[in-house]
């Protein structure tokens, strides 16, 4: 992957993404491992994983719900969302489900404001939520699970 991108740092975000798919969070080795393959210290690799918040340092569920609470998506009804999807999976932020299926985080912008209120499950986009829509949504995750 590192040949495709002008420095090594280019890379960095793209490796951690990938690397995060593959184990489903960036444990401490993984860290060290792409510090060394991109000459980064970890502290510099650290600081980009603290600043994204789809980058985790902790295991997740097999499906990560995101739920936008900033400006557009609050005032069309997204803290309403979160509180829901709070009581329906029985965590809360950033919190895993006991059966591993689901995380819950409430995110800041997902880019899906012309749709509010919006959230994102994995790299699955889901607009215009209403409750009674956010319960359809998970239940068709939670259903995919567990096949």
């Amino acid at each position: 992957m590192v040949p495709h991108y002008p420095t090594k740092r280019s890379a960095l975000v793209p490796t951690l993404l990938y690397a995060q798919d593959e184990i489903g969070f960036l444990s401490d080795e993984v860290i060290a491992e792409i510090a060394v393959r991109l000459d980064l210290t970890e502290l510099e690799v650290r600081n980009v994983i603290s600043y994204y918040s789809m980058l985790t340092t902790q295991p997740r569920g097999k499906f990560n719900v995101q739920v936008c609470t900033n400006i557009s998506c609050m005032v069309r009804g997204g803290e309403e969302i979160l509180e829901h999807c709070s009581q329906n999976l029985g965590i809360g932020h950033k919190g895993t489900t006991p059966d591993g299926l689901f995380s819950l985080e409430e995110v800041e912008c997902i880019g899906a404001c012309s749709w509010a209120p919006a959230a994102q499950v994995n790299y699955d986009f889901h607009e215009n939520l209403t409750p009674d829509k956010m319960d359809r949504v998970l239940e068709e995750y939670r259903k995919s699970g567990k096949q």
